[in-house]
């Protein structure tokens, strides 16, 4: 996979960020004339489309890697931490809608100072996310009766669930450069991360940097948690990195089969999530949705995996089709 890395060029960032600008008004025509859903036809859901079918592929390929390395929880504090990060946001002067320095700045610390005390004191992992979510989250209740005291609770309302009706050209574009840099360095480093995670001591006499590697993935997760608390919000994001890599490994059989498996089954649930209760005018939070729709896949694959082996002649089935499906993941990648 890390042959692809060079077909991105950062001199098309601007490019691609541009091009949502000169679609919309196609989009929008195409709504109003009947051929795409209704709900297309208002830039807001336009815009969150955008961003679910930004958000889908990098979130589920990403997660495929924090099921590998059993980091779930990890996104759940960073996710905890982006509230935090809100509020200090807020506190120091930052547009309560926006205040990405804050936001994106106390994230990261957060994440790298957990990736350097496992380090140094070889803590296991769900101690060290356990220590630094409650700290996470004494640091936050400690500013956030502040903070309600001069902005809309509604607006907190809008970061733990998530909130299609908020995004605007800035959040996508700083959704474009964060999935940028997260598909950069991820098919770059996609198959030495799996390796490392499986067996750091073959990936270390291999060559490979496996601290430096803890820390560029624990930046990706983390700043692709923090792109995605506007659309997903901070409680449910760390689910839509989880449910759709557990539903890919129901039915892969290959790492490649369950990193495509996973991508299209995060991607299917943010479009799914958003359109559908716009179409059907169901008051929910968008975050909520897309995570309702990624757990009905967990459970049709879990289903069609008990089936497997309850039935073995639909396994041999489902095996071949798996092999056809590996082939055809091939030839694409």
């Amino acid at each position: 996979m890390g042959s692809h890395a060079g077909a991105w060029e950062p001199g098309k960032i601007k490019k691609v960020v541009s091009i949502y600008n000169s679609i919309m008004p196609l989009v929008q025509r195409l709504a109003e004339s009947g051929w795409l859903p209704e709900s297309l036809k208002y830039a807001f859901v336009f815009n969150s489309l955008v961003a679910a079918l930004i958000l889908g592929p990098v979130l589920g390929g990403i997660g495929t890697l924090v099921v590998t390395k059993r980091l779930a929880f990890f996104s759940q504090a960073i996710g905890n931490a982006a509230l935090t990060g809100v509020a200090i946001g807020i506190i120091l002067g930052e547009p309560y809608t926006s205040p990405y320095v804050s936001l994106f700045s106390f994230c990261i610390i957060f994440g790298m100072a957990m990736v350097f005390t496992k380090n140094r004191t070889k803590m296991t992992t769900d101690t060290l996310i356990a220590v630094f979510l409650c700290i996470s989250l004494a640091i936050g209740a400690c500013i956030l009766l502040y903070v309600t005291a001069k902005v809309n609770v509604h607006v907190l309302d809008n970061v733990l669930f998530g909130s299609i009706l908020t995004v605007n050209e800035l959040d996508l574009n700083v959704l474009f450069v964060i999935s940028f840099i997260c598909i950069f360095c991820g098919l770059g480093f996609y198959n030495r991360m799996v390796l490392s995670s499986f067996n750091p001591n073959l990936a270390r006499v291999r060559g490979i940097k496996v601290i430096f590697l803890d820390y560029l993935f624990i930046l990706m997760v983390t700043i692709i948690t923090v792109a995605s608390v506007k659309i997903i919000g901070a409680i449910l994001v760390e689910a839509l990195l989880v449910i759709p890599a557990a539903s890919a490994r129901n039915l892969s059989r290959s790492m490649r089969g369950f990193f495509f498996y996973s991508a299209a089954f995060s991607t299917l649930s943010c479009v799914i999530g958003i359109v559908v209760p716009m179409e059907l005018e169901i008051p929910v939070p968008s975050g909520g949705a897309i995570i309702l729709v990624a757990a009905f896949f967990f459970a049709v694959t879990t289903a069609i995996r008990q089936l497997r082996r309850a039935y073995p002649a639909l396994g041999k089935i489902g095996q071949k089709c798996q092999i056809i499906f590996d082939r055809a993941l091939r030839r694409i990648s």
